[in-house]
């Protein structure tokens, strides 16, 4: 109930709260209602996105808060507890003085629902109609007089993406005196028959307002949806529209990707030109400069994910996409809006990552986190290249699939095949107090509204890198520092004695630079790091240099490659040899068997393919879930099982030899 002191406090700064179900067009009418003028944050105690955003009516400041869709006030997932916490709760921080229900008007009964019940509470309320025009379109009207009679509240007509109603909106709440609704019927909220007398007053209120011949509507929406759900035609035509999504983010986002890492490599050499030679020079450019660059690489997979994410949302398909989806999901604790992410996982783990933000139901939102690491990202395509070229034969099956290929594809189906049934193991640990559900009301097809899917894309990227990056850039620091140092002793030895050989005559300045930098990061905290795990890989045929690379890579899976260029550089004398060459070279000891044969190559491959070795996934696990827990939990329990598979692959893969 608003006291005195709060009515008089509105009068000058009014809070308000957007409520609607999902796809009713609210996030469209906060951003038309607040412009530039928002900000975004998690809630209180909890990691669902808060936008909130302000601007002046009359005399009036007006606070707006965008509350997650929800179907109803008895919340079964987080978004919805959120959402009902503050409009229930007096003591919430975002319970507001005056609360405007959005209703998508061609859904009218299922948002009257959520209407009732928010006027079951008192509080203050405005009814918005939006996408009246659609209505229209379909041959019927509201009678908008008689419904505000009926509920006893404002009820005004918008169409937020041509910008509609919103003045008459704003002047509505600038005047709104907060009087509480008096509703003409009388339903107890906690009842058990509540919703049973919701409905059936619903259906006397529609019977009022609603007007029209349905028959005008043409139903060429139905028919679309017959094709793009059809349980055959519709899997088809997801797995084509993602095959150009995944083909256009590879192709598009090379481009800017190359231009960001020219622009921080030559920025390097001009950091290393203008500032001094030193210790600061050189955590700068190699440590911070370099982390930087490792967070805005990523921004251009990022953009266009959620700009193909956002066009499926804005028009309507990826309800239908979710539909198609959800039965064959929930088998393994997942649901119909886990696809996308799992699909862009194929391209990058970040920006899935953040794409889960479409999935209400935190639990089924936490699994789909927790799994996406394990599909087959572009960062592990260098390694998988170069070791399926190592150890794999350049032959044919059936004169037609090349065996490095057919290899190449059972990765991506291993990591796909891995990541549903981690799913499904998951699932039986997770507790969850919300029951699943998954209501499809179709949303109507509409035209994308880009001023709202740029803002979208910006916001989304903008907290990536703050909230990501600030962790990435942190830990690529400590990891330059510790290849870059070690015990002093050693260190300083290794220098005297490599001066001592470039002084020598026609001494190769570039060659002995390689080999020094090499028995350096031997040398290094993360080189005797390497040579302590060496007992713990050796049953997987690895050595220290492989140790060193694992430990590297954790930056970046593609550094390996980097990696094994340095530490094979030493003795070889052959500048013009390329990182295959010298590994392809490359003998066990004491023996001229190669050291990277079927059963060395398959155990790495394996590795590789389940290890969590991402710094920048690790870090946006812990910025989405809010926790250290679950990125700690992914650390541990993806490198234990990637160690058991690389493992088992190794021996299996030895006997098969030996017979």
């Amino acid at each position: 109930m608003l006291t005195s002191e709060r009515i008089e406090l509105a009068n000058e700064v009014l809070s308000a709260a957007l409520i609607g179900n999902p796809n009713c067009g609210k996030s469209t009418l906060f951003n038309a209602l607040t412009g530039l003028n928002q900000k975004v944050g998690n809630f209180p105690g909890v990691t669902v996105d808060r936008k909130v955003g302000s601007f002046k009516a009359g005399e009036r400041k007006v606070n707006v808060v965008d509350l997650p869709g929800t179907y109803s006030l008895e919340p079964r997932s987080l978004d919805e507890r959120v959402a009902s916490q503050a409009i229930t709760d007096p003591d919430d921080p975002d319970h507001p003085d005056l609360c405007l229900v959005v209703v998508d008007a061609t859904h009218l009964k299922l948002g009257l629902y959520l209407v009732m019940q928010v006027l079951e509470t008192g509080m203050p309320a405005i009814l918005v109609l939006n996408m009246i025009d659609q209505l229209e379109s379909q041959g019927l009207t509201v009678d908008t007089e008689a419904l505000s009679a009926e509920l006893s509240i404002p009820v005004l007509t918008t169409n937020a993406r041509k910008g509609h109603g919103i003045e008459a909106l704003r002047e509505a709440m600038a005047r709104h005196g907060l009087e509480r609704p008096q509703a003409k019927w009388r339903i107890d909220h906690g009842s058990d028959d509540a919703p049973l007398e919701r409905h059936a007053v619903i259906r006397e209120i529609l019977k009022k307002v609603l007007t029209g011949d349905v028959s005008l509507s043409v139903p060429w929406a139905q028919r679309i949806d017959a094709v793009l759900t059809h349980h055959l035609w519709g899997p088809i035509i997801f797995l084509g529209i993602l095959t150009v999504v995944f083909q256009s983010i590879f192709s598009w986002a090379v481009y800017p990707m190359d231009w960001i890492e020219t622009l921080f490599a030559k920025g390097a050499g001009l950091w290393r030109n203008v500032m001094p030679a030193g210790f600061l020079t050189d955590l700068w450019v190699e440590g911070i400069w370099a982390g930087l660059g490792g967070v805005v690489i990523f921004i251009p997979q990022i953009a266009f994910l959620f700009l193909f994410v956002a066009l499926m949302e804005d028009t309507g398909y990826m309800a239908r996409v979710s539909f198609i989806t959800d039965r064959a999901l929930r088998r393994f604790g997942l649901q119909g809006r886990s696809v996308v992410p799992l699909m862009g996982g194929v391209a990058c783990a970040v920006p899935a990552i953040l794409a889960t933000r479409t999935i209400s139901n935190w639990k089924e939102r936490l699994i789909t986190i927790l799994v996406l690491p394990f599909m087959t990202c572009s960062a592990r395509l260098p390694v998988y290249v170069l070791l399926i070229s190592l150890v794999i034969p350049e032959g044919y099956l059936l004169g037609m699939f090349g065996y490095q290929g057919l290899t190449m594809l059972g990765m991506y189906v291993l990591g796909t095949a891995t990541a549903l049934g981690a799913a499904l193991v998951v699932s039986k640990f997770i507790p969850d107090d919300t029951s699943g559900h998954f209501i499809m009301e179709m949303p109507v097809y509409r035209v994308p509204r880009w001023g709202n899917i740029g803002m979208d894309i910006l916001r989304k990227v903008s907290m990536f890198v703050t909230h990501a990056g600030r962790i990435i850039v942190v830990i690529s620091v400590f990891l330059w520092l510790g290849a870059s140092f070690g015990p002093s002793e050693g260190f300083k030895e290794i220098e005297q004695r490599y001066d001592t050989l470039g002084n020598a005559p026609g001494a190769d300045a570039g060659e002995l630079d390689r080999l020094r930098n090499a028995e350096l990061l031997e040398s290094s905290y993360i080189g005797m790091l390497g040579h302590a795990i060496e007992p713990a890989i050796a049953p997987l045929g690895y050595d220290w240099k492989i140790g060193i690379a694992l430990i590297t890579s954790f930056a970046a899976r593609e550094v390996f490659v980097g990696t094994m260029a340095t530490i094979y550089a030493v003795g070889d004398s052959d500048d013009t040899a390329t990182v295959h060459e010298r590994m392809a070279a490359r003998t066990r000891p004491n023996s001229t068997e190669p050291l990277y044969d079927l059963p060395f190559g398959l155990s790495l491959l394996v590795f590789y393919a389940f290890a969590m070795q991402c710094v920048s996934t690790l870090a946006v696990v812990r910025s989405e879930t809010g926790s250290w827990k679950w990125p700690v939990f992914q650390l541990v329990g993806m490198t234990g099982f990637a160690y058991v598979c690389a493992l088992t692959v190794y021996n299996l893969a030895q006997l098969l030899m030996v017979k």
